[in-house]
């Protein structure tokens, strides 16, 4: 990663959050677990207090704009942000 930079940042006192767009340089598309330590590390907070909602690819460069939520707690990002349900697969 060359590096991170954060364009837009908001508190968010409705939600106990802090809203995040950031601009980032990386030589292959990142992972998400990747840019929720990497903002971790940028904002104290702990990872798992971090939702990163997209990573998108600036057409034709190495240049990837980040949207991210940052919690005050664990407990409070479980309540606010939907669960994913993994698809079933059905028997054959």
């Amino acid at each position: 990663m060359e590096y991170f930079k954060v364009i837009f940042e908001r508190e968010n006192a409705l939600f106990s959050r802090k809203e995040i767009v950031a601009e980032m340089k990386n030589g292959m598309s990142p992972k998400r677990t990747d840019v929720e330590v990497l903002i971790a590390e940028k904002f104290s907070a702990a990872p798992e207090t971090i939702k990163v909602d997209r990573i998108i690819p600036k057409f034709s460069s190495d240049i990837f704009m980040v949207y991210a939520k940052i919690y005050k707690s664990k407990e409070e990002k479980e309540v606010i942000e939907p669960k994913i349900k993994s698809a079933a697969v059905a028997p054959q």
